[in-house]
């Protein structure tokens, strides 16, 4: 049976809130790297070749969404630390779907 007009519009507004979340060119990047361990904010941006203005927007978006925790450490000079938060394993379903596609994708540009 068809999904009507409802279904489609709650299906297409599921879609967005989901490339809100983790669309652009950095977040699935980030938690990739994250995926390791928690990070200092230097060594995330060394590690993932991306400006500090950048990945400030970009850790402030995903911390509001729940899917990093930032730490900041008792050090001179003070140090912020960012980790994955329990509620990013919910996208590892994603993730590996995504790669799966993208080897795919990669493979078929190629061949």
């Amino acid at each position: 049976m068809p999904a009507t007009d409802r279904e489609c519009k709650i299906a297409m507004l599921t879609l967005q809130d989901t490339l809100h979340v983790v669309g652009g060119k950095w977040k699935l990047v980030l938690i990739s790297i994250l995926r390791a361990g928690k990070l200092k904010f230097r060594e995330l941006s060394r590690e993932a070749g991306i400006s500090s203005r950048i990945l400030s927007k970009e850790l402030k978006e995903m911390e509001m969404n729940g899917l990093v925790t930032r730490t900041v450490c008792d050090t001179n000079p003070i140090t912020v630390e960012y980790e994955l938060t329990p509620y990013s394993d919910t996208l590892s379903e994603l993730i590996t779907v995504m790669h799966a596609w993208g080897k795919q994708h990669r493979e078929k540009i190629k061949g």
